[in-house]
């Protein structure tokens, strides 16, 4: 409200000072006593020296003022014998009917009719002249005039949206930088002074992103205290297995190489646990080093190829000669190596996984991108795959060994590099898992 009142009052006192000053009906008080005493003069020189006195103070008058004054009686002849401009006698007609001052604009000049009494009781119209006005400056030309409002409020104006939309803008941008992961980020402090309704939206929104950040950083810190807590019986199972395998006949051996394999998968998504919580707390160690990304990849083709044929399939690997980046090794590997043993589960038998690295001519961006031949997954879903313990199919995963959280290791390793993992369905059946890697630190 307050802006809007200043934008009104500023486009206004702006207009009204470069609007020029045009007459009106009456003129100012200040001219109609000096008409009137002047006129006065002129009467009663009229009355006791005749024509010459009258025309003498009417001189007087236009050399004193550059005004040109004349008198009529009652009758409307002007007195003094000069010729009086176009108007004043209708002008006097007036006065003598309505005895007030007339004040009408003309080409030659405004005049201003003043009536006149004498102390011998006689009546006269005294009708002045006034010098005519000069043309406004061009800067007070109508067009000008517009221009300067337009100019003025177009100021305001734009400074009125800038100042209703900035905060929006802001918590907007805060907005998506916590949709994409940082937790931290505040949009008060960015606001200043402000004390509106965006000011309230925006402490609301911190409020909620602190909670949040409470909510994610409790479950992390829970998953990575289970996990931990989880290795230690985990541990003395395997030993119980082993002292039970010492002591137990043959007929208990299926039953103890059962239990071992639950264990081993047990203790395989602990270990993805704890790593997807360093992952995503950045506790991480994310010290980078120059390797061959080409030869990563050829390594973790050939293991994965070895075991993918003794389930009747196979991985093709297609990269360069070399392909040094900057990075950590450790994490990259595991990133890589999660996403090509995700394919060879769900590609078909008799079919193999396809892996090529690729450089982007643009910017020297690595992409990698491992293609199974199975189902694909829905359109709606190619996003969520990438998220924590998220199941496409629940009996199909479980039936297959997966969790749900080597894609999203792999999502969480990579961005952390400053890159980007996307799915996409073929067009002739399979999945598509795509890898960025920029080619130096960003």
């Amino acid at each position: 409200m307050v802006v809007m009142i200043t934008v009104i009052t500023g486009t206004s006192v702006v207009g009204e000072l470069m609007r020029p000053d045009h007459p009106g009906p009456h003129m100012p008080g200040p001219l109609e006593p000096v008409l009137s005493g002047k006129g006065q003069t002129a009467a009663e020189l009229y009355e006791r020296d005749g024509q010459s006195g009258l025309l003498a103070q009417l001189e007087r008058i236009q050399r004193e003022t550059n005004v040109r004054a004349f008198l009529f009686d009652p009758q409307l002849q002007e007195l003094s014998g000069r010729r009086a401009p176009e108007g004043a006698q209708d002008l006097a007609r007036r006065v003598f009917q309505n005895h007030v001052p007339q004040f009408v604009p003309s080409r030659s000049g405004p005049l201003h009719a003043q009536p006149v009494h004498t102390l011998r009781g006689g009546q006269y119209v005294l009708v002045a002249e006034m010098p005519p006005r000069p043309p406004p400056p061009g800067f007070f030309h109508p067009i000008f005039h517009v221009l300067g409002v337009a100019f003025v409020g177009a100021v305001f104006c734009y400074w009125l949206a800038r100042y209703l939309t900035s905060p929006v803008t802001k918590l907007r941008k805060a907005t998506q930088e916590l949709a994409a992961g940082n937790l931290r980020t505040r949009v008060v402090p960015a606001l200043g002074n402000r004390r509106d309704e965006l000011a309230s939206l925006g402490a609301d929104f911190d409020l909620m992103a602190e909670q949040i950040e409470t909510l994610i950083n409790s479950q992390r810190r829970l998953l990575g205290d289970i996990s931990h807590e989880l290795r230690s019986p985990l541990a003395r199972l395997n030993v119980a297995l082993e002292l039970a395998r010492q002591r137990s006949g043959a007929e208990a051996a299926s039953a103890l190489e059962r239990i071992q394999r639950e264990a081993e998968n047990l203790n395989e998504m602990i270990g993805q646990l704890l790593a997807l919580t360093r992952l995503e707390s950045g506790a991480a160690s994310i010290t980078k080093t120059q390797f061959d990304l080409a030869q990563l990849v050829r390594e973790v083709g050939e293991d994965a190829d070895f075991e993918a044929r003794s389930r009747n399939r196979s991985v093709a690997v297609i990269a360069p000669q070399s392909h040094v980046i900057s990075g950590n090794y450790e994490l990259l590997r595991r990133a890589i190596e999660n996403v090509v043993r995700n394919a060879v589960q769900y590609t078909g038998e008799g079919t193999a996984v396809e892996v090529q690295l690729t450089q982007a001519v643009s910017d020297g961006t690595a992409v990698i991108t491992v293609r199974d031949h199975g189902t694909g997954v829905p359109d709606s879903a190619l996003e969520k795959i990438f998220q924590p313990f998220y199941r496409v199919d629940e009996a199909r995963d479980r039936e297959a060994g997966g969790v749900g959280l080597g894609l999203a290791i792999a999502a969480r390793a990579v961005l952390l590099h400053g890159g980007g993992v996307k799915a996409t369905n073929a067009s002739d059946g399979g999945l598509i898992v795509s890898i960025e890697l920029p080619a130096s630190e960003r």
